[in-house]
């Protein structure tokens, strides 16, 4: 429940910089230097030595006006990385802006599977998100991100504040995925055909690599209640979706995931443990 306390909080500066490395076998974080409320558990393990888990958490549990987090990741040659959290971002009412920086930079060889749960920003919140991604030579990137716009369950609709982003993904330096969005409480686009149509929940998947006509079918084939399709592009496969729940479209994701990442990874999908507690 929303209360005046997410309005007049004093604002939070948060910080957490992560790095990792291979080690032999086995990826290792090697830097973990966080400032404020923002933290990873302990390194996991869940699938073998090559695949370092770490699950982000921000304990405050929301994101009001005046915050700001900053989150940079470093994945270095060879190392293979997997972020996620512990459950929803929340992005409280405000009366002022809150802040999201994303930095991630993967190394050649590396990979980076970046699967947090779902961000739902509350009417009249006032979010900026603004994600930068580098990747080198053959470095491989799985990044999702899943938006619910209001509160559905409990009849409120994005009615006020606006939620802006942008993502910008470069190899060597050179631009492959561009786009920016600014979404405006009571916006005549939250309920047009050509904008979210009515669904108070939208998705992305983006994969680095080139999958088959078949594997495509197959993709798009998917029985879900969403609204989704994937577009192959130059050295990159998008997924979108439109969803009723925020569930939906992370179950969308997930069987996506099951299928992409054999074939573009070489590695079957292992859902982390905590997506089911």
């Amino acid at each position: 429940m929303t209360t005046a306390a997410h309005l007049f909080h004093p604002a939070w500066h948060a910080e957490l910089e992560l790095a990792y490395a291979r080690d032999g076998a086995t990826t290792r974080p090697t830097q973990r230097r966080h400032l404020g409320p923002l933290r990873v558990q302990k390194h996991l393990y869940g699938e073998g030595p090559e695949v370092c888990q770490h699950i982000i958490v921000h304990p405050p549990g929301g994101i009001a006006g005046g915050d700001r987090l900053d989150i940079s990741v470093s994945v270095g040659t060879n190392a293979w990385a997997q972020l996620t959290s512990p459950g929803a971002a929340k992005w409280y009412r405000a009366a002022s802006p809150a802040y999201q920086q994303l930095k991630l930079h993967v190394a050649a060889g590396a990979t980076l599977e970046w699967l947090p749960q779902e961000t739902i920003v509350y009417s009249a919140a006032q979010a900026e998100l603004n994600t930068d991604i580098e990747l080198e030579g053959d470095a491989r990137l799985l990044y999702w991100d899943i938006v619910a716009l209001g509160r559905p369950a409990s009849g409120e609709r994005f009615a006020a504040g606006y939620m802006q982003a942008q993502l910008n993904i470069r190899r060597d330096g050179h631009l492959l995925w561009h786009e920016r969005q600014r979404l405006q409480g009571a916006d005549g686009l939250l309920d047009s055909p050509i904008g979210l149509a009515g669904q108070p929940v939208f998705a992305t998947l983006l994969i680095t690599g080139e999958i088959s006509p078949d594997l495509l079918e197959q993709c798009r084939t998917l029985l879900s209640p969403v609204r989704g399709d994937l577009s192959q592009l130059p050295g990159l496969l998008v997924a979108r979706c439109l969803a009723a729940e925020a569930l939906h479209a992370r179950a969308w994701l997930s069987a996506l995931w099951h299928l992409l990442r054999p074939a573009l990874f070489g590695r079957s999908a292992v859902p982390p443990r905590i997506w089911s507690t």
